[in-house]
C-alpha cells in the first residue's frame, strides 16, 4: 500500500544518506614513524594518503608545544615554522604543496564545503559551535591556532591552520585554515615565521 510504499522510500533515503556520508573515507590505516616510534592514522581520500592526525614530531629547531606546554602535544601535535616543516614529515611523506590541498579540496567539492568533511565533529577539541563538522573523510582535522612571532600562542580550540610547501614570495606561504564557526576552509597567507600544524600526504 502507500503507506509501506512511503516507508520504503524514506528508508531507501536514509540507506542512501548514510552511504554517501561514509563512501568519500576510502581506507584508513596506520603509519609508524620510525624516528620516535610514534604511531599516527591514516586515509585514502580519493587518490591521496594523509595522515589522519597533526605531526607530532619534536624536530631540533623551530617546533613547539602550544603554550609550551608539552601535555598540548599528545593533544593537538607541535606547531611548526615553516623552514622545520618543510622536513618534518617522515621518509615516504611530505609536506603537502598548495596543488595537492586543491585536489583534496576540490575532491570534497570546494572550499566553502570542504572544511566540515574534514573537521572532527566532537567537541573534544573543538570549540562549541563546530559549524559543518561531519568529518566524513575521516581527516579528523582538530584545531591546534598558532605561535606568533614573538613566542606567544592564540586560538586553540577555535582555528586550526596548516602549511602548504608553496612559497609565496620572500615572506608568505601558502596555508589552509578551518574554523570552528565555519564550514568551509580558507586559503590565506602565513609568515614563514609562525607556528602552524602540519598534515603529511604520502608519497606517490
Amino acid at each position: 500500500n502507500i503507506r509501506n510504499m512511503k516507508k520504503k522510500s524514506l528508508l531507501l533515503i536514509i540507506a542512501i544518506s548514510i552511504y554517501a556520508m561514509f563512501a568519500i573515507a576510502q581506507k584508513t590505516g596506520t603509519f609508524t614513524d620510525s624516528r620516535d616510534g610514534k604511531k599516527y592514522k591514516t586515509i585514502k581520500i580519493g587518490a591521496q594518503t594523509w595522515m589522519a592526525e597533526n605531526l607530532a614530531y619534536k624536530a631540533k629547531y623551530g617546533c613547539w608545544a602550544y603554550d609550551n606546554n608539552i601535555n598540548n602535544v599528545t593533544k593537538i601535535g607541535y606547531l611548526y615554522n615553516w623552514e622545520t616543516a618543510k622536513s618534518a614529515c617522515p621518509k615516504g611523506w611530505h609536506l603537502p604543496n598548495d596543488a595537492e590541498w586543491k585536489i583534496l579540496i576540490d575532491y570534497l567539492g570546494g572550499e566553502s564545503v570542504a572544511g566540515g568533511k574534514l573537521k572532527e565533529t566532537e567537541l573534544t577539541h573543538w570549540t562549541s559551535p563546530n559549524i559543518g563538522a561531519t568529518n566524513e573523510t575521516g581527516f579528523t582535522a582538530i584545531p591546534g591556532g598558532y605561535r606568533y612571532n614573538d613566542g606567544t600562542f592564540s586560538f586553540v580550540g577555535i582555528y586550526g591552520y596548516w602549511w602548504s610547501a608553496t612559497e609565496v614570495d620572500s615572506i608568505n606561504v601558502w596555508n589552509y585554515g578551518i574554523y570552528n564557526n565555519y564550514g568551509y576552509i580558507v586559503k590565506g597567507l602565513g609568515n614563514k615565521k609562525v607556528g602552524f600544524s602540519v598534515r603529511c600526504l604520502r608519497n606517490n
